[in-house]
């Protein structure tokens, strides 16, 4: 069969090259091919078949594209060390469960971190256990989804990226409350047909009170249930929706909240510590047990931590200045040196973006001169950790620009060594970085940054050590 692509001699699109004569030897015919742009001859080459063809192979080079790129892990292993949890057994003495179903899929990791954080704050408060679940961003039957035409796990259960009391760790500081569960051991308790099951809605819920009066509202309402399995129903109003974390309403509960042993016993994952450990050679600690003990209060002397957030705040930052946003609301913690003032700019569009852009989406001389500006207060700084969603050759001129500056080295998210099941948590392993550097420069705006504020200064790090670009 012809292939669908080869070309026939046909003589009348040829010409024939110089004409022959009794006093001319004969010489060999030569061919050219006429040049037409015809829209007959298009025609004529793209045929209907040809053109379906194309098409066709169009979803199969990219299935390949991405597949190529690698098949996700399962994390099967830490699914099993999931389920054999010592609370995860029917002969124990069975507490009350507290789920929340409505809870936060599809989102970036930060922003299902802190609902989780505040979420079993909760449960502590009331002493009941609470029920984690996978960091979801997919409900499709299928292990994988698409994103950035790359496969990623569509579930990653919670003890891949964090440890501690929220993702069913122990609490040595509060020994007798219960621990929490996974989903997949509250379905098998409260699941079955003759489960006691209660539901309470957030209908009428404090949602734009402060934090510990929404707290003690919450706490009211689960003291007063009988039944062992209750539900969150938040379908008419997220618990703690991005408008409370992005609001200093958060800060009412900050004292109890630091305290608890939701941020006294947190811990990243042994995946996340084993990653950070792994790349010792480019986070030059000056002791091994600075990476080894998850509960040191000791910094990486000499590294500060950038929180560069790039892709999607593009679009983002100048949203934000429409719309007048402020920092996250742990960010405007009194302790910390850095405001956000933009009441200067209210009533100037232009300078207003501008404001806002030199803070969310820094050039490349901003970050120096922030730096540079830092460093001055911390004159033994010497290296520079990036965390960014940037491509590596973007970052280029950063680090060709502190080198001219004077910082002996940058290192960058995209330097750090992972192996499959650690690239797929490598934002919270840039996190464990961030918080044991000497100071941390985040993004005022990100929960990112947010959390890794939170986490320092929960650990007992000098407040003035955290600032924003």
């Amino acid at each position: 069969m012809r292939s669908a692509f080869s070309w026939t001699f046909r003589p009348e699109e040829y010409i024939l090259l110089g004409a022959t004569s009794p006093s001319i030897p004969p010489r060999t015919t030569k061919y050219r091919r006429q040049q037409s742009c015809s829209w007959r001859n298009f025609i004529r080459v793209f045929t209907l078949r040809k053109v379906l063809v194309s098409v066709t192979l169009v979803p199969v080079f990219l299935f390949f594209a991405i597949v190529c790129q690698g098949i996700p892990p399962n994390y099967d292993d830490i699914r099993s060390f999931e389920h054999r949890l010592p609370q995860h057994s029917l002969s124990r003495h069975q507490p009350q469960y507290l789920r929340f179903p409505g809870h936060l899929w599809g989102f970036g990791f930060n922003n299902v971190l802190q609902e989780a954080i505040l979420m079993s704050y909760l449960a502590y408060a009331t002493n009941v256990s609470f029920v984690f679940e996978d960091y979801t961003w997919s409900h499709l039957p299928l292990p994988w989804t698409i994103y950035d035409f790359a496969l990623r796990p569509a579930r990653i259960p919670l003890n891949a990226l964090i440890s501690g009391p929220t993702a069913g760790g122990p609490m040595p500081s509060a020994p007798n409350a219960p621990r929490a569960v996974n989903a997949e051991f509250y379905t098998q308790v409260c699941g079955g047909p003759d489960s006691q099951k209660h539901v309470i809605s957030s209908l009428t819920a404090p949602n734009d009170a402060d934090g510990d009066v929404m707290i003690d509202w919450w706490v009211d309402q689960l003291t007063s249930v009988q039944e062992p399995c209750i539900e969150i129903d938040s379908s008419a109003h997220d618990v703690f929706d991005r408008h409370f974390f992005g609001n200093p309403r958060i800060l009412s509960v900050w004292e109890s909240l630091t305290k608890s042993p939701m941020l006294t016993d947190f811990a990243w994952s042994p995946l996340v510590q084993a990653a950070v450990s792994r790349n010792f050679a480019l986070l030059q600690p000056e002791s091994a047990k600075d990476l080894y003990d998850a509960h040191s209060r000791k910094s990486l002397a000499g590294l500060v931590a950038v929180h560069l957030r790039r892709g999607d705040y593009k679009r983002h930052c100048p949203n934000l200045a429409k719309w007048g946003a402020d920092y996250m609301g742990i960010n405007q913690h009194p302790s910390l040196p850095d405001r956000f003032d933009r009441s200067p700019y209210v009533n100037d569009t232009d300078a207003r973006l501008s404001y806002y852009l030199d803070h969310c989406w820094p050039s490349t001389e901003q970050v120096v001169e922030r730096l540079r500006n830092i460093r001055k207060e911390y004159p033994g700084l010497k290296r520079v950790y990036v965390l960014s969603n940037e491509w590596a050759w973007s970052l280029d001129d950063l680090k060709n620009a502190l080198e001219e500056d004077g910082w002996d080295d940058l290192v960058s998210s995209t330097d750090i060594v992972l192996d499959s099941e650690q690239k797929h948590v490598a934002m919270a392993i840039d996190m464990a970085i961030a918080e044991k550097a000497e100071v941390f420069i985040g993004n005022g705006f990100s929960s990112l940054s947010s959390n890794v504020v939170m986490l320092r200064m929960a650990k007992g790090m000098e407040a003035e050590s955290n600032r924003f670009l």
